[in-house]
């Protein structure tokens, strides 16, 4: 059942919160309820992180019907989203809208960011590159998607305290992203 109940809304992952256990940290309520993809838009590497500079990901809208993005649905109830949205820096180069999602059950409308500080010269860190590649294997996207997203050049992240805070998700995850 992809519907959420009255008291939760419908999210799609397309990046780092695809990872189960990334998402669920920021917001405890988050369950999964499938896959999709969203056609006329591309995953786009380019979106400022507000923290660090680095690249994250962005559902980038190109309006061209042969392009399309692959993601995850959650049900997340809806007194976690001020947690997402501060998460995800909503108004501070993330903004929000819903798009259509199309399911093997039909198509459903989910929310979503979309990245409004954007600069592809960014590089994208080791560490997020893996939140989104486990996150991807871990819901089973389809393969040559998921080989796309590991052919994403990554750097390794200069500040090795960050990266390990960050690597250590998959400590207590079940998500090796060197699976």
């Amino acid at each position: 059942m992809i519907a959420p109940p009255h008291s939760h809304y419908l999210y799609f992952a397309y990046g780092s919160n695809m990872l189960s256990a990334r998402l669920q940290a920021r917001t405890p309520s988050a369950r999964a309820a499938g896959i999709g993809q969203v056609r006329g838009h591309q995953l786009a590497w380019h979106k400022r992180g507000t923290s660090d500079g680095s690249g994250k990901c962005d559902l980038l809208l190109t309006g061209r019907d042969e392009d399309w993005a692959w993601g995850v649905l959650w049900h997340i109830h809806w007194d976690d989203k001020p947690h997402l949205d501060e998460a995800e820096a909503l108004g501070h180069g993330y903004e929000e809208k819903q798009v259509p999602v199309m399911t093997e059950h039909g198509t459903v409308l989910a929310w979503t960011y979309w990245a409004t500080d954007i600069d592809a010269r960014l590089p994208v860190y080791d560490w997020y590159h893996a939140y989104v590649l486990a996150g991807a294997r871990e819901h089973g996207l389809p393969a040559d998607y998921v080989a796309r997203i590991a052919t994403q050049p990554v750097l390794v992240d200069p500040d090795g305290d960050r990266r390990r805070e960050r690597m250590a998700l998959f400590d207590t995850a079940d998500a090796d992203p060197r699976r």
